[in-house]
């Protein structure tokens, strides 16, 4: 075993969720650790300029360097600022492995799981940023509704089919990546607050299974969430309570949990780069070659079983 990999991934998000663990994957030693700047662009800035050329790879968290959806790239303004200080060391935001990891993650649930899907009725938080879910739980025959105009953008509208999802993504992602990121998504100590809008918790009730990015996913949710399913990302220990107090039957994250922790898609990202001592994102093939061998799959947690 050679030098430990050493992974980093910066967040604008809040400091209260950071997290460091050390893994063997194919007979490396890999040192992964997530680092928030709670919602400071420029402190992120500096802290990947100061650690630039002293790690294998970084992932960009909380914030995304473009988005892949209805067939286009899109790419965000202010996580451009940020990527630009990484000259030396790879730098991935989890855009390069999400389509691929959310896809199979549906797969997993229905082949591995054998959960049957088709016409369970699913809100999907925001599909822009999670659009290989989005695509896949369409695909399985779920009853969809699209939250992307009330999450992302406070419109009280929710989208009924993939025709006027993929619609609206083309008129409106352009405009939007151009605005300030935390106009779009919480970033900071907004992640930690407490949520006290009580909106929308009817959508909650009508639908069997919540699938999108979790802080959309804690959003607006009610005390009562008896039986539903949450597909999520990123999840703490105390995320996991929170869903386990509110009476969330079944959480399935996309990316495994490590030490207690499920990180997001741009450390794994980063994670494959490192292992593959790659200068660049790698191809779709090699990252999905590279988490079969490495044997990463869904975490699944059945939360209401003694």
């Amino acid at each position: 075993m050679g030098a430990v990999k050493q992974v980093v991934g910066v967040s604008v998000g809040s400091s209260s969720r950071d997290h460091v663990v050390e893994v063997e994957l194919l007979g490396e030693a890999v040192r992964i650790r997530r680092e928030g700047t709670d919602g400071s662009i420029p402190r992120a800035i500096e802290r990947i300029r100061e650690l630039d050329g002293s790690v294998d790879a970084f992932g960009l968290g909380g914030i995304d360097v473009y988005l892949h959806a209805a067939g286009r790239d899109y790419r965000f303004r202010d996580a451009k600022r940020i990527a630009a200080a990484a000259r030396l060391t790879p730098l991935v935001c989890g855009a390069g492995l999400k389509g691929a990891v959310e896809a199979s993650t549906v797969r997993f649930m229905t082949d591995e799981l054998g959960l049957a899907l088709a016409g369970k009725r699913v809100l999907m938080t925001s599909a822009v940023d999670r659009y290989g879910l989005a695509e896949a739980l369409y695909g399985a025959g779920c009853d969809m509704r699209y939250g992307d105009l009330l999450y992302v953008l406070g419109l009280p509208i929710l989208l009924k089919s993939w025709r006027a999802l993929n619609a609206n993504i083309r008129t409106l992602a352009p405009i939007a990546v151009q605005l300030p990121f935390a106009w779009l998504y919480p970033i900071g100590d907004k992640q930690d607050a407490e949520r006290t809008d009580h909106r929308h918790q009817g959508m909650y009730r009508d639908a069997d299974v919540i699938a999108g990015d979790w802080q959309y996913v804690r959003k607006y949710m009610p005390e009562d969430m008896a039986g539903k399913w949450v597909v999520t990302n990123t999840t703490t220990p105390g995320d996991v309570e929170f869903l386990r107090d509110r009476g969330i039957e079944l959480l399935v994250t996309s990316t495994p949990r490590l030490a207690g922790r499920s990180f997001g898609t741009n450390v794994i990202e980063a994670t494959m780069v490192a292992l593959k001592g790659a200068s660049a994102p790698l191809r779709a093939r090699e990252y999905a070659e590279l988490l079969a061998t490495v044997g990463f799959v869904p975490d699944v947690q059945w939360l209401q079983r003694a």
